[in-house]
């Protein structure tokens, strides 16, 4: 796995299609990537889950009304700062050696990689854990939300 952080022009071919070389095994590994981001989410939320107790107590029990916004200000905030950032990828994905892009090749920025996530977690939520199914039927391995928002996955 290298660090190089390739420009558009080394896996985007073909009317901004990426080539078979760069989405071979994305699927899986944006399974196992998933998982590792969950464990790091899960840690970072319970160590603001202490914050927020020590917070609530300091403030008269008013500090532990951010407990239901917790999970999920915790996922925003990881997903559009790491998939928004430098990387282009969470550190899940960075472990297994992926990174998203846009159709073109340009990087997401924090707005746009928060927006992905909201649409996954609505998806999943909304339509089912069989959305995902979705990735087994259309080109490039991509979901219904990456295609709303013109995102790919690559390997890097």
């Amino acid at each position: 796995m290298s660090n190089r952080t390739y420009d558009a022009a080394d896996y985007i071919i073909d009317e901004g299609r990426p080539g078979p070389r760069a989405v071979s095994g994305i699927r899986t590994r944006r399974v196992i990537a998933f998982l590792i981001d969950a464990v790091i989410i899960a840690l970072l939320t319970f160590a603001i889950g202490v914050v927020v107790f020590f917070l609530g107590i300091f403030t008269l029990g008013l500090g532990w009304l951010l407990y239901p916004i917790l999970w999920p200000a915790v996922a925003l905030v990881y997903c559009a700062f790491s998939l928004g950032g430098p990387y282009s990828a969470t550190v899940g994905m960075r472990t297994q050696g992926i990174e998203a892009r846009f159709m073109d090749g340009s990087r997401l920025n924090p707005g746009i990689a928060a927006i992905h996530a909201v649409l996954f977690y609505f998806s999943v939520s909304v339509l089912t854990p069989l959305v995902l199914l979705v990735s087994l039927f259309t080109e490039n391995k991509r979901l219904l939300h990456d295609i709303v928002l013109g995102v790919v996955f690559v390997n890097r």
